[in-house]
């Protein structure tokens, strides 16, 4: 399997079908694996690339907790991209996958054709509520680090049977890369010039205003709401997402096609 040598760590990246480039990036303490009901779908007209996060899965592990932030997983996203030779793609991911999204287009704007934003948050602008997160965040990490991979045996079902080596990957991607720094996401939202879509399950309940919260801010978004799912939407639903996605990439399809036409 393909891997993607990032400053000495390596990243699982795996691509599917050819076309116009997806990138999607999975939640936190989930891998590459939670898309699998959708590649055949997905790759079906696109090049399709998912990737396991440094910390997660297939990818590495490094051991200095610097290597584990916002930088490095962005910049970790432009190495793929280049890695597939995908000078633009279509960006999104689920949950922290999503923020990672966000944060890509604020860093790369030029590197994004469009936006799926999937069961996310954009992040805080108050610093109280932004520590509140930070400090849950540290504490999951925490527990990691006291009881191993049998935290995930109780968690949402992109996370229950999913596979990592070991636990520290996670404890030290909880303290950086789950944590947030500043309220730069956020406040770049209303700058968002590419098509996006936003999606949530009408179950997740931490998500929702966060959604609609996105889909105000960010001009002339999309917003897909789908009964009967949790976090986890596409697994939760995945033909209803399947539903809810191939649209708006249908229509990227084919504002492209007019456009080479004139």
């Amino acid at each position: 399997m393909p891997k993607l040598n990032r400053d000495g760590v390596e990243i699982y990246y795996e691509v599917h079908g050819s076309g116009p480039p997806l990138l999607l990036t999975h939640g936190y303490s989930s891998t590459g694996e939670m898309w699998q009901g959708q590649v055949e779908a997905l790759s079906r007209d696109h090049q399709l690339v998912l990737w396991d996060m440094r910390g997660h899965g297939r990818s590495d592990y490094p051991d200095d907790p610097a290597a584990y932030s916002e930088a490095a997983t962005v910049a970790d996203m432009v190495a793929l991209l280049d890695e597939v030779g995908a000078a633009k793609a279509i960006v999104g991911g689920l949950s922290l996958g999503g923020y990672m999204s966000l944060a890509f287009y604020r860093a790369h704007p030029e590197r994004v054709r469009a936006l799926l934003i999937i069961d996310t948050g954009p992040g805080f602008k108050k610093d109280e509520a932004r520590e509140a997160w930070n400090k849950r965040a540290r504490e999951t990490g925490d527990r990691f680090e006291r009881e191993g991979l049998a935290v995930l045996k109780s968690a949402s079902r992109e996370r229950s049977d999913v596979s990592h080596r070991d636990a520290s990957g996670l404890a030290r991607a909880a303290r950086g890369m789950l944590t947030q720094r500043d309220a730069r996401v956020i406040e770049s939202l209303p700058d968002i010039t590419v098509p996006s879509l936003v999606v949530v399950g009408a179950d997740d309940a931490p998500f929702l205003a966060a959604s609609d919260y996105m889909a105000a801010k960010i001009p002339g978004a999309a917003k897909v709401v789908i009964p009967g799912a949790g976090h986890a939407v596409n697994i939760d639903q995945p033909q209803a997402f399947i539903d809810a996605v191939l649209p708006f990439l249908d229509s990227l399809d084919a504002k492209a096609t007019q456009k080479a036409a004139s």
